[in-house]
């Protein structure tokens, strides 16, 4: 079985964060799935495809790198993509009190399915999608924080 890991997130919009964490994981995989998640309930800047575009733009040439979108639950998703991984990046002890529970949830649904934690490095700690889109809708630079794909889509999202 060939070891694959599923990066689960909204990724609206995807950070320098998320990179970090892909990078860090890319050696520990066989394949990394970055799966944007569509909750029809959460009203998102950009639509599910153009962060799976945005997001193939920034890790074009990439080996091992695939970009997918899903509804529902990630263990259904994971098994659907025969991964036994859920990978996580972890910033702050708030990140960890929910990310645990959901693992504990994820692991009694789906006992086979392991969720990697990677901590955030230090430079990225504070960085969260939230914030940026915030920042950016005031006019003011995000281009330390979010890949120069994903900040030219946002000034052109907030330019309007």
């Amino acid at each position: 079985m060939k070891n694959i890991a599923v990066y689960p997130g909204s990724f609206d919009p995807f950070t320098n964060g998320h990179l970090d964490i892909i990078r860090r994981a890319h050696p520990l995989f066989e394949e990394i799935i970055i799966a944007v998640a569509i909750n029809s309930k959460k009203t998102s800047l950009f639509s599910p495809e153009e962060r799976v575009e945005m997001i193939g733009k920034v890790f074009k040439g990439w080996g091992k790198i695939k970009i997918d979108s899903f509804e529902g639950l990630t263990v259904d998703y994971c098994k659907e993509k025969n991964s036994r991984v859920i990978l996580r990046g972890l910033r702050a002890v708030t990140d960890f009190d929910y990310e645990y529970a959901i693992s504990l949830m994820n692991k009694k649904l789906a006992p086979e399915i392991e969720t990697y934690f990677l901590m955030a490095d230090n430079e990225y700690s504070f960085v969260s999608s939230t914030i940026v889109k915030e920042v950016a809708r005031h006019g003011r630079a995000v281009s330390n924080q979010v890949p120069d794909i994903v900040g030219e889509a946002l000034t052109k999202k907030f330019s309007v």
